[in-house]
């Protein structure tokens, strides 16, 4: 939808060298969100030890020669295991920050408002103000030391926080729907290519996805597109401007 060509491989493939490419013949690369090995901590903490221990070399390939990445939910929960974010001082093997259960226990279904800083170097937000997108888990609040929090918040690695209904971010539920910190929603690593969130772009990628789009239709305020297709036009965007 935004000029790529996107290739699904099993991780599997990946593991065993069975498939057709390595990690570093791709531009960019999805941690996708979802369902691995469940949908709670331990999933992206298992997915995140499946590559540490098979796969990591290539990924560290992958990072080094400029590739992009971008990690949806249990995505973000394995970048953030692996170490990949918030990758500090150009270190993308330890991890300094996870991602725990909800200060509410439980799933929680419903849409947020995020508003993203303007002045990160997030390579896949660059001009997006605020956006409406789903989150869908049960474990997303960021914890990360106050030192690291520290260092985050000087370099605009906060890429996106949860806004309350005065549009400013907020440490209230349900438009915090884990207590993040900070109202923490989604970080990148220094260089702005590393990017993961917990609310879902790849869930608004039409304007009828909204549970507002009748209500705008009807208006003639509905957009002709899903405001989640901009991160990926971003990002496809930055990975073709790297290749040229």
């Amino acid at each position: 939808m935004v000029g790529a060509r996107p290739e699904r491989v099993h991780l599997l493939e990946l593991l065993e060298g069975t498939a057709r490419h390595r990690l570093g013949d791709y531009p960019v690369l999805a941690f996708i969100g979802g369902f691995a090995f469940g949908d709670h901590l331990g999933a992206g903490f298992v997915f995140a030890n499946k590559i540490r221990y098979r796969l990591y070399d290539q990924l560290l390939e992958f990072i080094a020669r400029g590739g992009l990445a971008l990690g949806v939910c249990n995505g973000f929960q394995t970048m953030t295991r692996l170490g990949v974010l918030p990758g500090l001082d150009g270190d993308y093997r330890t991890p300094r920050a996870s991602l725990a259960p909800n200060d509410r226990a439980g799933y929680r279904d419903a849409w947020v408002t995020l508003g993203f800083d303007p002045a990160s170097p997030c390579l896949w937000t660059r001009g997006l103000e605020r956006m409406d997108l789903p989150s869908r888990h049960g474990e997303g609040k960021f914890i990360a030391s106050e030192q690291t929090l520290g260092r985050l918040r000087d370099q605009h690695q906060i890429v996106a926080r949860y806004l309350g209904a005065d549009g400013a971010p907020t440490q209230d539920w349900p438009h915090n729907p884990n207590g993040s910190p900070d109202a923490i929603a989604g970080i990148c690593d220094p260089s702005g290519r590393l990017f993961g969130l917990m609310p879902h772009p790849d869930a608004f990628l039409y304007p009828f996805h909204h549970p507002d789009w009748a209500r705008r239709r009807v208006l003639g305020t509905a957009a002709q597109e899903g405001a989640g297709l901009a991160i990926f036009r971003n990002g496809v965007d930055a990975a073709a401007a790297e290749l040229a």
